[in-house]
């Protein structure tokens, strides 16, 4: 093959970045002469993410739809009309061999020109419930790489590839309780540890969760390594000052998941693709506290997909506050459970999601 290009489109969350960025890799191992265009959101987090990352990225003026506040989509059609104006010229100058969308609103107008100009694409859906967009254009995608079953309610049986989703590298071949990981952590004892992850921002109901059980924390046996997000930790931490929980590790954010997944007893967090997607490389057991505040409820599916395999407990935001950390120091009482739910999770690992997908791709180019 010759000198291969490339156009992988989409962000807006790191749930989309982050496998955006892992394809690239791949694309860049499989073929390493290939160039390699992101196509992002103006003003999303993929434009400050991508350039990090050492590749090269144009923005489309597109925004997302609101369902709720009406008023707000005075914009919408405008920007879309100029975004598809945009990717038309990308798409033509670039002159990609393929372009792979990986959800988020930059996706839909590149997905839509390369579809119109008959080169190949390739959709990654990490969802258990696909998006609108995604609905839209796997009508015409060549291939959609998905990461759960029953999928086919959602785009052409013909066209699925199950992948799985990709994760950070390492995650696969954690050793728990590593001498790195106590260092890092702090932690002397062998007491059993929860860690709470909210996301890079932080989760509001997670945080209010676990300040409402200061007390029985305090008490308990656990240890608690608790990431509040950006948004959250300096109010936090003004309140634990006043009122000290000697087994928490209050922490903005952890750099070092892997670490963090080495400590962990028992995971708590939001239920996102990509979480998901690491808690299986890892075996991590975990209770999932669903966002209600993404589109199509998707995170609850996700949820569902695990509990209904045994592989994850799953408690409702709207309970959390009172229930979650009660149901979570149980828990940790029950070391048969955990190892129960430690093992069926590490079932749905994918650990060649990656590859796989470089492997649809490549294979599409070829025929």
């Amino acid at each position: 093959m010759g000198n291969l290009k490339f156009i992988v489109s989409g962000g807006g969350t790191g749930g989309h970045i982050f496998p955006a960025l892992s394809i690239a890799d791949g694309l860049r191992n499989r073929f390493p002469d290939c160039e390699i265009l992101f196509v992002g959101a103006e003003g999303k987090m993929e434009m400050e993410k991508v350039p990090a990352a050492g590749y090269r990225i144009v923005g489309l003026p597109v925004a997302g739809f609101h369902r709720g506040e009406i008023w707000r989509n005075l914009a919408f059609v405008p920007k879309l009309i100029q975004s598809m104006l945009k990717a038309k010229r990308v798409v033509k100058d670039f002159r990609p061999d393929a372009v792979i969308g990986v959800g988020g609103y930059a996706s839909g107008p590149v997905l839509r020109v390369a579809e119109k100009l008959g080169i190949p694409t390739v959709l990654q859906e990490q969802n258990s419930f696909a998006g609108v967009t995604n609905k839209i254009l796997g009508r015409k995608a060549n291939k959609i790489c998905v990461a759960y079953d029953k999928m086919e309610r959602f785009f052409p049986e013909a066209k699925i590839v199950f992948t799985g989703n990709p994760i950070r590298q390492g995650l696969g071949s954690i050793i728990p309780k590593s001498s790195e990981a106590k260092e890092y952590f702090k932690v002397t004892s062998d007491q059993p540890v929860i860690l709470i992850v909210g996301g890079s921002l932080g989760a509001r109901v997670l945080n209010q969760s676990v300040m409402a059980n200061l007390e029985a924390i305090r008490k308990s046996d656990a240890l608690i390594i608790w990431q509040t997000g950006k948004y959250y930790y300096k109010d936090i931490q003004v309140s634990l000052l006043n009122n000290p929980v000697p087994n928490i590790r209050l922490m903005e954010f952890i750099p070092r998941m892997d670490l963090a997944y080495s400590m962990a007893d028992l995971v708590i967090s939001r239920a996102g693709a990509g979480t998901i997607s690491e808690l299986c490389a890892v075996g991590a057991a975990a209770i999932l506290v669903p966002s209600p505040n993404v589109s199509e409820d998707h995170q609850t599916f996700n949820a569902m997909s695990l509990v209904e395999k045994g592989a994850a407990l799953l408690i409702k935001d709207t309970v959390s506050v009172k229930e979650l950390i009660p149901a979570a120091l149980l828990l940790l009482e029950n070391r048969e459970k955990c190892v129960d739910l430690s093992k069926n999770i590490k079932k749905l690992a994918t650990p060649n999601a990656t590859a796989d997908i470089v492997e649809v791709i490549a294979t599409l180019i070829n025929d």
